[in-house]
């Protein structure tokens, strides 16, 4: 007998800092559309607050009980799929969040790990999001935003009342459609999901990591 779908939950989040879109939403939900094979995937959007992002994540994971959770956001100016290493317990917001906080050098979770990894074999995910042909790379921060945020809260739920579940980030690119006005990298919504599902896939099959350089010298 073939084993169940494994259940996976991706969020992506709301539209932030004046934007009409979020391509992270865009792209999660297409995947949880066309899932890869041998997967249940629930898509959740998440909301670009400081707090109640997690709540709403942790509602997620206790309705939808998943195996794998993929949090995805949109990092403007970045020109490939990256995949974060390292989540860190602060909020230090450069601008607003959509409730108009905007916490500076707080913990966010007091007493919580100075960071925490990801628990998902980010090389193989890179990797895995390339052989696809979607252009990707680890990354070594996840910005101090309400993607780190969330990034975090995920890494803490998965350490203290999730041992079972595994995940972490993904950041992408804008989409074409907001990058009319200024010059910017964008990528189409499609071709992002086609990495993340690439990336699902590595992080089912991959227990642990590939060996190969994926560091940075700044």
């Amino acid at each position: 007998m073939n084993p169940p779908p494994t259940r996976v939950l991706i969020t992506g989040f709301e539209p932030f800092d004046g934007e009409d879109t979020n391509p992270s939403w865009e792209a999660a939900h297409r995947v949880a559309q066309q899932p890869p094979p041998d997967m249940t995937v629930t898509a959740v959007a998440i909301s670009c607050v400081f707090g109640q992002a997690l709540d709403e994540l942790r509602d997620a994971i206790e309705e939808k009980s998943p195996e794998l959770v993929l949090c995805v956001g949109q990092a403007g100016g970045r020109t490939d799929l990256t995949v974060e290493r390292v989540a860190i317990n602060v909020d230090d917001a450069r601008i607003p969040d959509n409730a108009g906080q905007q916490p500076v050098d707080e913990p966010i979770v007091p007493g919580g790990p100075a960071a925490y990894f990801s628990s998902l074999p980010v090389k193989a995910c890179v990797a895995a999001a390339r052989r696809a042909g979607v252009p990707a790379s680890v990354s070594q921060t996840a910005g101090t935003f309400v993607c780190n945020h969330l990034f975090y809260g995920l890494a803490h739920l998965i350490s203290t009342r999730y041992p079972g579940i595994r995940g972490g980030f993904v950041h992408v690119p804008y989409v074409p459609a907001q990058v009319t006005h200024r010059a910017a990298p964008s990528m189409a919504a499609r071709d992002i999901a086609t990495g993340l599902r690439a990336i699902l896939v590595a992080a089912r099959e991959n227990i642990t990591d590939i060996r190969e350089t994926g560091g940075a010298t700044h």
